[in-house]
């Protein structure tokens, strides 16, 4: 019963193929990080996916479930159904309130208070079989207060985020999700920062301020990491810039794409 549950979670290939570079599109068990700086339009991204994601398959949408993980209670219900009304065909309060039917939200303040949500959680992965994308927004959260209650023990600093990771792991792999991260950029680059963490081709392609600082047990989970940024260059204070990684099969695709008020346009 539970495999039959499992194998029918829906595909997420055509999630948003802009994003991702060729034959990269996420599938069941991809760890996708959204990195960069507050104000590129990660949050707003990721309210374009759930979009896709909520909205009927006749409506152009994926028809499938939604888990929304808030850390940094940014969640902006009133954003997600301006973008949804200028989505839909049909903009009916009936038509809102079934594909918000579709998003399970939950608030969290504190690693610990992750974990245990995490662990709570599993269960439901178990009881919806149409619940495909787990979103945590973000996972950076709570690294400095973690660092902080940690005292001089790195082990102790990181210990909630590992569990986490760990148990964030368990959860994609034996569920059959994908999972979509956000991290800030909280450091600044150190001259051999990206070395370890992309091929050369990676380094060269990408030639990002990006410096890893969350536990190992994150990094190594990581599937495809895309970098947000502000375009410099536009006079359009909504244009963004980001550059998608696949870390596994060294692809790197750099697209544009601006907010209005119906949401992200590339």
């Amino acid at each position: 019963k539970l495999l039959a549950r499992l194998e029918g979670r829906s595909s997420l290939k055509n999630l948003e193929p802009y994003l991702f570079a060729e034959e990269g599109s996420p599938v069941h068990g991809d760890v996708i990080e959204f990195h960069g700086p507050e104000g590129t339009g990660k949050t707003e991204m990721l309210y374009h996916l759930i979009a896709r994601c909520i909205i009927p398959k006749s409506g152009g949408g994926l028809e499938v479930e939604v888990m929304f993980i808030d850390t940094d209670y940014h969640f902006d219900m009133l954003r997600l159904v301006t973008i949804l009304e200028h989505r839909l065909a049909q903009r009916t309060e009936e038509m809102i309130k079934q594909c918000l039917g579709r998003l399970f939200l939950v608030n969290c303040n504190s690693s610990t208070q992750l974990l245990l949500t995490l662990y709570s959680l599993e269960n439901m992965f178990c009881t919806h079989p149409s619940l495909c994308l787990l979103i945590l927004d973000s996972i950076s959260a709570f690294y400095w207060i973690d660092r902080s209650n940690g005292g001089e023990s790195l082990n102790l600093q990181e210990m909630n985020l590992k569990k986490c990771a760990n148990f964030l792991e368990k959860l994609v792999r034996e569920h059959y999700l994908a999972l979509f991260a956000t991290t800030q950029t909280l450091m600044q680059k150190s001259t051999n920062s990206a070395e370890n963490f992309f091929p050369l081709k990676l380094q060269h392609e990408t030639d990002t301020d990006y410096r890893p600082y969350l536990c190992k047990s994150w990094q190594q989970m990581v599937t495809h990491r895309i970098f947000f940024s502000k375009q410099s260059n536009s006079g359009n204070s909504k244009g963004f810039t980001v550059i998608s990684c696949h870390l596994k099969r060294n692809h790197v695709v750099k697209r544009s794409f601006s907010v209005a008020e119906c949401g992200v346009q590339f």
